[in-house]
């Protein structure tokens, strides 16, 4: 390791999050992952829970910050909301950057966080500090930034298409509607009677159609896209039987004379210079098979003429774009570290 090789801890790196950090991680030229928590597998070798790493010598650890801060420079939270800003505030006052990975710093209002988590904000007066860590939009703020907000999953598959076209005004914010489908794995590592393989498997089925976490999350980044106060969608998830991948497809009324021409190119021209954004060509739609273990987000898009209706379709891969993979993405601007290190 030489001067720039920066250390990094990842805390709750037992779950597929933290997994998928490892696997990016381990072949980034100028991060070193020094430390990985977990208070269950605590002591044991990070192979014997995910034997592809069998050669590491790296051993899970207590989440000890008063040990851990005074070595790292970075650290990653795949932790649940709540969990995660426990860590961030002594984490941050010992200066160790924060890369969150959970739902913590998400939302800019703590009403809506209280909403939708059940329970006060533990933090508020961190949410004003938090860069939401959506790249594509908000590359020049992350840069050295000391707290990152990483965005959910289904969030990422909606805001990325959406927001250039709500930007143009190609369509009605009120007439919204996103379906999307998730595999398994976005459910996290557990054992959960309804993730179990014969619930899951040869079934489609959706859930929380209505108040989902990441709804708040969706219409607040669309909202400033779209440069009003606030949205209201319908979203409506599924569950798939794959293991990772989300599909989103999004609807919406068209505004004046569309065409797909034109959607297509305030696409290109808000995605043409992103190393992680696949624009289609007109007719082709996104698929998850594309996308599998990559940071890319495809889009695909159309016009219907005979409804009026922009349709919309995206694919990211829940653990990688959704998540791990969009985490070293934002790692790597606010370090100043060229923006796809370990990521292609």
């Amino acid at each position: 390791m030489d001067s720039t090789t920066i250390q990094v801890a990842i805390f709750g790196a037992s779950g597929y999050s933290g997994e998928e950090l490892l696997r990016l991680l381990q072949r980034h030229p100028s991060a070193h992952v020094a430390f990985v928590t977990s208070r269950q597998y605590a002591g044991q070798p990070i192979g014997t829970v995910f034997p592809r790493f069998a050669e590491s010598s790296l051993q899970f650890c207590q989440p000890d910050v008063s040990a851990i801060a005074p070595n790292v420079d970075v650290a990653f939270l795949a932790l649940p909301h709540g969990l995660a800003t426990e860590y961030a505030i002594p984490l941050l006052k010992a200066g160790v950057r924060i890369i969150d990975i959970s739902a913590d710093f998400r939302l800019r209002s703590p009403a809506k966080y209280e909403a939708y988590y059940d329970e006060p904000h533990p933090a508020p007066e961190l949410l004003s500090q938090a860069v939401y860590g959506l790249p594509e939009r908000y590359r020049g703020a992350l840069k050295g930034a000391q707290l990152v907000a990483c965005p959910g999953c289904y969030p990422t598959s909606t805001i990325l298409p959406l927001s250039p076209v709500l930007a143009a005004g190609l369509v009605d914010p009120a007439t919204v509607i996103v379906s999307s489908m998730s595999g398994v794995s976005g459910a996290g590592r557990k054992v959960d009677l309804p993730y179990i393989f014969p619930e899951c498997n040869e079934s489609v089925r959706p859930y929380k159609v209505t108040g989902h976490r990441h709804l708040p999350e969706i219409e607040q980044e669309l909202a400033i896209a779209a440069g009003v106060d606030e949205m209201s969608i319908n979203f409506i998830p599924h569950l798939v039987p794959i293991n990772r991948g989300i599909h989103s497809t999004i609807v919406a009324n068209a505004r004046g004379n569309v065409s797909a021409e034109m959607i297509g190119n305030v696409l290109n021209a808000a995605y043409a210079d992103e190393p992680f954004v696949r624009v289609l060509p007109s007719g082709g739609l996104a698929d998850t098979k594309h996308i599998t273990a990559t940071n890319v987000c495809e889009i695909g898009y159309a016009f219907d003429s005979h409804t009026g209706r922009v349709i919309l379709s995206s694919a990211i891969d829940n653990l990688t774009k959704g998540a791990s993979g969009q985490a070293v993405q934002c790692l790597n601007i606010t370090c100043g570290f060229p923006e796809t290190t370990g990521l292609l």
